[in-house]
Formats: structure tokens, sequence, C-alpha cells
């Protein structure tokens, strides 16, 4: 059977000059590596809390945009003052067309009345020269 191995605080030990170098620079590129993995670990948990907060607000918008709850765009606000006045315009119109249709009806009114007092008008000028042919004064 082989001897425990005793250290105590006076053992020496001797080890190449290159031993000690190369792990001191396994110790350093260990360090290295782990810190650089922890910022990598930092990196991406921020990039997941900040995704998850656009991800939040995204699903608050797309509820809320269609129901006119998170307001609407100045050119909204532009198209809907336009429409208003168009409507306007329109009751204008439609003003202006039902009174146009009230002339047409004294239009034509007017129109069979002027016909009707034409025609009587023929009929006396008729009976005027047939009143002045009865008289002899026709030539």
């Amino acid at each position: 059977m082989s001897k425990p191995l005793k250290i105590s605080e006076e053992a020496a030990v001797q080890m190449p000059m290159k031993t000690v170098a190369s792990l001191i620079m396994m110790v350093a590129i260990g360090t290295w590596a782990y810190f650089g993995i922890i910022e990598t670990q930092n990196r991406l948990s921020t990039q997941v809390e900040l995704m998850q907060k656009d991800l939040v607000e995204n699903t608050a918008f797309r509820i809320g945009w269609p129901r006119g709850t998170l307001g609407s765009l100045p050119a909204d606000s532009e198209q809907f003052m336009l429409i208003e006045e168009l409507y306007k315009q329109v009751e204008k119109l439609q003003i202006q067309q039902e009174s146009g249709m009230h002339n047409k009806v004294n239009i034509e009114f007017l129109t069979k009345q002027l016909e009707k007092a034409l025609k009587d008008i023929e009929k006396l000028k008729d009976k005027a020269r047939d009143q002045h042919y009865k008289n002899g004064n026709g030539g």
C-alpha cells in the first residue's frame, strides 16, 4: 500500500517556472472566460426583458388601437374634419335640389298656364278677324 501524503506549512514544492507560468495563464484564461460568459448572460437577460416589455406594449396597442382608446393619428383627425365638411356640403346640395324640385313643379304649372293663355289669345285673335271680316272691313 501507498503511504499517505502529508503536507505541512514547511513543505517545499519545486516546480519549473514553465509550469507556474502555465498555471497562471490557465487561471487568467478561466477567469476571462467566466466573466465573458457572465457578460453574455447579462446581455441576453437584458434583451429578454426589453422584448417582454415591447410585447406587453404591443399587445396593449394591438387591442387598444382598434377600439379607439389610444387616440387617433393627426391624419385621421384631418380626414374626419374633411368628411364633416363634405356632409355639410351634401346637406346644402340636397336643400338646393329640393327647392329646385319645387321650381320644376312651378315651371311646369306656369308652362301649362302660358300654353292655355296662348291658345285663348289665338282664339280671341281668330274671333277678332272673323268679326272684322263680318263687318265688311276685310279686303
